[in-house]
């Protein structure tokens, strides 16, 4: 069965970075396009970013725009998020998810029915 698995996580200052990385298995991972969301305490799941099958185009939230990158590696059955100038606003759990074949809205959660499990990330001020 399919199986994603985030690390990365943790407690970071303000204006630090840190980088998630999502293992897969399961799948054929180079067919799907891969998604990051989180979720805040009391908030509902939120779309970060996304990246096609090949990597070749990338899909981000907007005030994570120019902060925050998502890429791949399909020989290694990975998906990343490098997080840069990170904000307390940032805080949240984070997952990988793999996109439905044939999805087309990257940001949608509906599109993706394969998730992991999470990972913290914390922002202190």
């Amino acid at each position: 069965q399919v199986q994603l698995v985030e690390s990365g996580g943790g407690l970071v200052q303000a204006g630090g970075s840190l980088r998630l990385s999502c293992a897969a298995s399961g799948l054929t991972f180079s067919l799907y396009a891969m998604g990051w969301f989180r979720q805040a305490p009391g908030k509902e799941r939120e779309f970060v970013a996304a990246i096609t099958w090949s990597g070749g185009s990338t899909y981000y939230l907007e005030s994570v725009k120019g902060r925050h990158t998502i890429s791949r590696d399909n020989a290694k059955n990975t998906v990343y998020l490098q997080m840069n100038a990170l904000k307390p606003e940032d805080t949240a759990v984070y997952y990988c998810a793999v996109m439905k074949g044939g999805g087309r809205n990257y940001a949608s959660l509906y599109e993706y029915p394969y998730w992991g499990q999470g990972t913290q990330v914390t922002v202190s001020s």
